[in-house]
């Protein structure tokens, strides 16, 4: 699939939208998060939309909320305004609680549309391994960077993995849910011997 022009502009609108975000306890520009989740999309067999989305999928809930979900439609289509939509948690502010937002959502993607799943799955994946390669030089520390903190994260991303696998319909690209599911396992596995 050759990517259009349409992808560039997204890029560019994510770039500008995130320019001053980091990744959580780093000083990792947003932006490197977003381009990898894009690329698991496409690396999964996504479309362009998925992939768009994919760059686009945290700007409703870190930049703007609904006001930024309307551009997004206006520029880059329904198709990418309904992935985005279904990948975001929550665009109010503040925040409801952490645990009664991620149990909301976690039932959510059991219903969603594969594209959704697609990037939500390659999300977390992408989540999944940051943090299992931070946790591997700086130990339990780790958890005080999350809201969950060790056992709220470990246990949402194991239900993730599971609502991923158990939704209706289309299913979530298998290979997917293997490298995810072995990335949470792991993690698990080494949250347990600390």
């Amino acid at each position: 699939m050759k990517l259009t022009p349409r992808y560039a502009d997204a890029f560019s609108f994510a770039r500008e939208l995130h320019e001053n975000q980091v990744r959580k306890g780093t000083e990792i520009p947003y932006l490197a998060h977003l381009m990898a989740v894009s690329a698991i999309v496409l690396e999964h067999g996504g479309s362009e939309d998925e992939a768009i989305a994919a760059l686009l999928h945290d700007a409703v809930e870190d930049q703007g909320g609904h006001d930024t979900l309307v551009e997004i439609v206006r520029r880059f289509g329904e198709t990418v305004g309904m992935i985005v939509d279904g990948c975001t948690d929550t665009d109010v502010v503040p925040k409801p609680p952490w645990r009664e937002r991620k149990e909301r959502y976690v039932a959510h993607v059991k219903k969603t549309p594969r594209a959704v799943r697609l990037v939500s799955a390659a999300d977390k994946l992408h989540n999944a391994r940051s943090i299992l390669t931070d946790y591997r030089t700086q130990g339990d520390a780790l958890w005080s960077r999350f809201s969950g903190g060790k056992d709220g994260s470990l246990w949402y991303y194991r239900a993730l993995t599971t609502a991923y696998a158990d939704a209706a319909g289309d299913p979530t690209p298998a290979a997917l849910l293997r490298e995810l599911d072995r990335v949470v396992t792991e993690l698990e596995t080494l949250s347990r011997k600390s």
